[in-house]
């Protein structure tokens, strides 16, 4: 059974709301992608060395990275040799099949969050100004509440303007409480008072926001640093989480974002926004890839319920969705 044919098993006739929430989100990406390979399987007649250089050329341009799409053209090679695979139509559903493993097989860290089931979770957010930051924070924030969680937000961000104030709407919007100080005021002070709150109400999840800039990184390190030795103080073995937040819409600029951060903090996990917005959602893969750090959340629109859990089929089957679902009409 070919693995399109698996996938559309699984999903076509799911009445899950989050694989469509991964189709229509992942759209641009698909056009940009999934239909670009889909002319290059009907313009080859046979599998050379032209069509596996086309094929590389289209990764590449949906951000893929560089390093990714070696490892994938190179595998995808022996594959076809190994199956000895002659129709390139074919190889859409192995591409698919490997896209699913180069995300699957990094297994150096799990793609769930690390929740501490009876005792308060801390979630430390770092990420440059711009990227939705505050937002994934709301967003996370009315999900764990529409759980029944009680959850804490600390408003850590003491250095842009207007940023206490953001996070004070999502509060007031999501019907969560937001632990502040003034503007300019210590991040590590606000992390203390917030966990004092949240141990005196009983919170079960604290989520933190901090600073974004990325102007001068040895300032950007010393705070997080600071931020992070009270919070352990604090709470032993905490953060529990350490969430870079990313703008896909970036692509390429975003890796360059998650090297500085990893070097100012331990990241445990990627939120990838905006993934809806660009035709270059192949960046989710160079992340898993090249950087070890399993994407967490994507955003794939602008409702409250659209940030959700990564799922690397769900994402491949909002890839390649339209030829899935036309699979079985071809081989019937």
């Amino acid at each position: 059974m070919s693995f399109f044919k698996k996938l559309k098993e699984k999903f076509t006739q799911s009445t899950d709301s989050v694989t469509d929430k991964f189709k229509s989100g992942l759209t641009k990406t698909r056009t940009n992608f999934a239909n670009k390979v889909n002319d290059l399987v009907a313009r080859y007649r046979k599998i050379d060395e032209d069509f596996f250089e086309e094929l590389e050329e289209i990764l590449i341009q949906a951000d893929v990275g560089f390093q990714t799409v070696m490892e994938l053209i190179d595998e995808l090679k022996m594959e076809v040799k190994r199956r000895n695979i002659q129709d390139p139509a074919e190889v859409q559903s192995v591409i698919s099949e490997k896209l699913v493993e180069i995300y699957s097989s990094k297994d150096d860290a799990p793609n769930t969050l690390n929740i501490q089931e009876g005792a308060l979770t801390v979630i430390l957010f770092v990420g440059v100004n711009g990227v939705g930051k505050t937002t994934t924070i709301g967003k996370l924030a009315h999900k764990f509440n529409s759980e029944g969680k009680k959850v804490i937000m600390a408003a850590g961000d003491t250095f842009r303007a207007g940023a206490i104030e953001q996070l004070e709407v999502w509060g007031e919007r999501v019907g969560v409480e937001v632990i502040k100080q003034g503007e300019g005021s210590d991040p590590a002070a606000v992390m203390f008072d917030a966990i004092q709150a949240a141990k005196a109400r009983k919170a079960d999840i604290l989520l933190c926001d901090t600073a974004g800039r990325l102007q001068n990184k040895v300032n950007l390190m010393k705070e997080l640093e600071k931020v992070k030795r009270v919070i352990e103080r604090e709470i032993p073995g905490a953060p529990h989480e350490v969430l870079l937040v990313l703008d896909a819409t970036t692509g390429q600029n975003a890796m360059i974002q998650a090297k500085t951060f990893q070097e100012a903090t331990n990241v445990s996990g990627i939120v990838l926004t905006k993934l809806d917005g660009t035709a270059k959602g192949g960046i989710v893969l160079a992340i898993r890839n090249e950087l070890h750090i399993p994407v967490k959340f994507v955003g794939l629109g602008e409702q409250m319920d659209d940030l959700q859990p990564f799922d690397a089929e769900k994402y491949v089957y909002g890839l390649f969705s339209e030829l899935i679902e036309k699979s079985d009409e071809e081989e019937s």
